[in-house]
């Protein structure tokens, strides 16, 4: 049953790869092998001899022993467990979607461009990198992916030099991510967990993330893509009045995005809580703002009618990217499904008996580099998620070793590797539309050069430090 599984999972896999060769949508292969992978478990859950409890990080103690009652409570207490911090993932996304759409709504991204006043693709590429490397952790790597996709696509109005850009802003994106506790799901973890504190985080993967970031965009400012300057506005574009409240909208929706670590620190909760709270207060003055904007410009009561249907609330909410959340859902269920059976439990602990010990091991428990390198691997074919969650249960070392540095730089930077690989490139493809083969053949290299020339810096921070 595990091996159907497991088949199930690659064939659905192999389908989101090649969405545009088969005409398919690629969140179709990833409900429907969500769907079918937790059938298939629930049908057989009494020939499984293990099982991973995600809550814990550990597989359970006698379960091939347990009754098949038992059993069948393991599985539904499991799916419950995955299905909430998958919809704290799906709602938080919701909520910063929908800030930055109300945003778009008061044309207030054009105030970030009227501060962008080179045309030169060179420099449009360092600054979109350096503020996703920096913003990426104060409001993590996923909302500042969306965030500067937002803003790129009413700056660049080609989109073949756009997904360029968007290629890259997930590598920065992703590296900035790593060294901060708040960048990136997998680093929370280990926050959360105290395997890292804040400070430690910050001495360790600092420049190994930099480096991370910096080699791929040094590169890639030597290619044609980012050669030359960028095509003037289109007529569309001039035309479109601009909003008094564009710039106020702008301060206060990104203000909004940025207090929610800040929520999170004080309040214990979930970040998802914060971000609504955030689009609530955004939503408020959204909706005075409109109000005003209506009865000052305009007395046509057919239009103030209009509004009252169509408020920026429900204007932003219509153009969200619902098909990105449905994928998201399938995908992170699947994995679910496949860490639950303990396979990618069995998996980490098989990489580490079988790789041999490198020259540069790890002080305490001898773990070799090569494992937590090939993890950073698997973070961009799996999952980052389960991976790191396997390596909590798997991992005895103590607070702030350097082991929990390196996973969380690997995890963090190793799913930019392949663009399903991690949250911030699962958004971008599905913002921009970009083809899975398309970051294989055009990206994938650069992401690969910069984990490993990240890498090799962290192995020399680690011993001066």
């Amino acid at each position: 049953m595990e091996t159907i599984i497991i088949l199930v999972f690659v064939l659905g896999y192999l389908a989101i790869t090649i969405e545009h060769s088969i005409k398919i949508d690629k969140l179709i292969p990833a409900l429907v092998m969500m769907a079918i992978s937790w059938a298939l478990i629930s049908l057989g859950i009494d020939s499984f001899p293990q099982w991973f409890d995600s809550a814990n990080h550990g597989l359970v103690d006698g379960f091939e022993s347990l009754g098949h009652e038992s059993k069948m409570h393991w599985m539904e207490e499991t799916l419950l467990h995955h299905l909430g911090k998958t919809a704290e993932i799906l709602v938080f996304l919701l909520g910063a979607m929908t800030i930055v759409e109300i945003i778009d709504y008061f044309d207030g991204f054009s105030t970030i461009k009227g501060f962008i006043k080179t045309k030169s693709k060179k420099r449009i590429l360092w600054i979109f990198g350096f503020l996703a490397f920096f913003l990426s952790a104060i409001i993590d790597n996923l909302t500042a992916t969306i965030v500067l996709i937002s803003i790129l696509q009413k700056l660049v109005f080609d989109r073949n030099v756009r997904i360029w850009y968007a290629g890259l802003i997930i590598i920065a994106a992703n590296a900035g991510g790593a060294w901060s506790p708040i960048g990136d799901v997998t680093t929370t973890m280990l926050w959360i967990g105290k395997k890292v504190t804040t400070g430690h985080l910050f001495v360790y993967l600092f420049l190994p993330s930099l480096v991370c970031m910096l080699v791929p965009f040094f590169i890639a400012s030597f290619m044609p893509a980012f050669k030359g300057d960028l095509d003037q506005k289109t007529e569309e574009e001039d035309d479109k009045p601009k909003s008094k409240f564009s710039s106020t909208m702008l301060y206060l929706g990104l203000g909004g995005i940025v207090s929610v670590p800040i929520f999170k620190t004080v309040t214990h909760l979930p970040p998802y809580v914060g971000m609504m709270l955030a689009l609530g207060i955004v939503a408020i003055f959204a909706e005075i703002y409109s109000n005003s904007k209506f009865s000052i410009s305009s007395h046509d009561s057919a239009e103030s009618d209009a509004h009252a249907h169509h408020s920026p609330v429900h204007h932003s909410l219509s153009k969200i990217e619902l098909p990105s959340i449905l994928f998201f859902l399938g995908i992170l269920m699947a994995v679910a499904a496949l860490e639950s059976l303990g396979i990618l439990f069995g998996f980490a602990g098989t990489l580490q008996e079988t790789m041999p010990m490198l020259g540069t091991e790890l002080h305490h428990g001898g773990v070799s580099d090569l494992v937590v390198l090939l993890l950073g691997v698997g973070s961009a074919v799996i999952d980052n998620v389960p991976l790191v969650a396997a390596s909590l249960g798997m991992f005895t070392e103590g607070t702030d070793n350097e082991l929990w540095h390196f996973i969380a730089y690997s995890a963090g930077t190793g799913g930019s590797m392949l663009i399903i690989g991690s949250a911030a490139g699962v958004v971008a493809m599905g913002m921009e539309k970009i083809d899975f083969f398309w970051y294989l053949k055009k990206i994938s290299w650069l992401a690969l050069i910069g984990f490993l020339a990240g890498a090799v810096v962290f192995m020399f921070t680690r011993t001066i430090f």
